[in-house]
């Protein structure tokens, strides 16, 4: 037997965003600012949501989590990323490229999640609004959270065994600035048949079934809306459910386009700034969505401001 074929590697090498020595600075520049909004706008999505008494309801509840789980999911990658941009050798080792896509993938999967729920709170709202308290309870909303992280965890381990189980015994070089299952799964030299199996099942499993709760979901809001009488009770009724539309349309898009579309080394470039919106941009857009289009969030942001304000004076 081949001893290379038995050989693990023990670090791995991102090729990175751009080979252009030039652009790195600029790169540096605008993706440290990104990260930095980021942070800013979800923890302060998070603190409005807890100080603030007239956002203590289940859809600020989740919209709060939704911040966390951005957070961390931005944190996984974007630190990394900048590091490297100034760096030489964009290393990782074997075990951190592991952890790397566990916390990832359990991110991505707890936000596919999150997504679902706040459709059915938002379809709870509107079709049945004399009884939203009794049905989205304290009790109800945070078992509804403890499912969607316990999930994303869950399927992220089956994932990341299979994906971490196959062996990359010849180049140590990864065509990407992140560990993903795509990349690695060209890299491996072992059989990758169960791992894409096992990669195919969850990810439709996942994706499948939030797609299904949001589109009836949606389906049986539309319909609601579609029976009230006043125009103006047409358009408030949608609006508490544009922010959320708008953010899980933009979400599924980029990784609709990240995922499922055909991979090429024609298409490396475009395939990196896919990623990148996906992973870096994408958590900084949801707050600032839900805080540019809710009026509720706006009256919270407007009040803290004026406080803070007459606190200086």
């Amino acid at each position: 037997m081949n001893l290379k074929n038995k050989t693990q590697v023990a670090f791995f090498e991102f090729s990175g965003l751009s080979n252009d020595r030039e652009l790195v600075p600029l790169f540096f520049i605008f993706f440290f600012l990104i990260y930095m909004v980021t942070i800013y706008v979800n923890v302060g999505m998070m603190a409005m949501v807890y100080i603030s008494p007239s956002l203590n309801t289940p859809m600020y509840f989740f919209l709060s989590y939704l911040s966390m789980v951005d957070f961390f999911y931005s944190s996984v990658i974007a630190p990394k990323m900048l590091a490297d941009l100034l760096s030489d050798k964009k290393l990782i080792t074997f075990i951190g490229c592991a952890l790397q896509f566990y916390f990832f993938s359990s991110l991505a999967g707890t936000e596919v999640f999150i997504f679902s729920i706040m459709a059915y709170d938002r379809f709870v709202a509107i079709c049945r609004p004399l009884h939203y308290i009794l049905i989205m309870t304290k009790k109800k909303c945070f078992y509804l959270v403890l499912f969607t992280f316990s999930a994303g965890f869950l399927q992220s381990i089956a994932q990341t065994s299979s994906l971490f189980s196959l062996e990359f015994c010849e180049s140590n070089l990864i065509d990407h600035f992140y560990c993903d299952i795509p990349p690695l799964i060209r890299l491996s030299c072992s059989d990758t048949h169960i791992c894409n199996i096992v990669t195919l099942f969850f990810g439709c499993l996942c994706s499948l079934c939030s797609l299904m709760t949001i589109l009836v979901s949606y389906t049986l809001i539309l319909m609601a809306i579609l029976r009230i009488n006043s125009a103006a009770g047409r358009i408030k009724a949608f609006s508490t459910c544009s922010s959320h539309l708008m953010c899980t349309t933009i979400f599924y898009v980029t990784v609709y386009l990240t995922y499922l579309t055909p991979s090429s080394s024609s298409h490396k470039k475009q395939e990196i700034v896919e990623s990148v919106f996906y992973t870096v941009v994408t958590p900084m857009l949801n707050p600032l969505i839900y805080s540019l289009r809710n009026q509720e969030v706006k009256k919270v942001i407007t009040k803290l401001v004026q406080k803070g304000h007459k606190q200086h004076i």
